[in-house]
């Protein structure tokens, strides 16, 4: 297979220099404020990106090294098939968060609901639809389907470092 190369187009700036303790998706960050950098040459693309409430974040995992087909969540205590989970150790490690859009300041981005560690590489922005992104069928979520109110206490621990 051929291999793929992106390159970031900017920075995530957020109060989380370490993973530990730093909460392990957006719904357990509320308030928290973060700031995405652009670089210059990408700064025209943001037109338009204010009249939107929230933003899908794709980012790299630029900490992770290497990963195991199988994994211990962050809210489990019971090993789970990689895919089946969001552990950022992948063979891809693309992160992904939905977070609110506060405004837009030249080539920034200023955002809430922030839960990612700080110097992250950007790779894209997308605007969050609910018509576009939010499926119409019954949603079901798997193992998780007991332990998803843990998510906004739950922090992140060493365990995918």
């Amino acid at each position: 297979m051929t291999m793929i190369k992106f390159k970031p187009i900017g920075t995530i700036r957020t109060p989380f220099k370490d993973s530990k303790g730093m909460p392990i998706q957006p719904a357990g960050a509320q308030g928290t404020a973060g700031m995405v950098e652009l670089l210059p040459e990408y700064a025209e693309g943001l037109q338009d990106l204010d009249g939107f409430s929230h933003v899908i974040l794709l980012y790299l995992f630029h900490r992770a090294r290497g990963f195991n087909l199988t994994v211990t969540p962050f809210m489990d205590s019971k090993p789970r098939g990689l895919f089946a989970t969001r552990a950022p150790k992948r063979p891809n490690p693309i992160g992904l968060s939905v977070v609110k859009l506060l405004r837009v300041e030249g080539a920034k981005l200023h955002v809430e609901n922030i839960d990612v560690i700080d110097g992250t590489p950007l790779l894209d922005i997308k605007p969050y639809v609910p018509e576009f992104d939010r499926p119409s069928d019954p949603v079901k979520v798997g193992w998780l389907e007991k332990l998803k109110w843990q998510v906004r206490e739950k922090k992140a621990d060493n365990r995918f470092r």
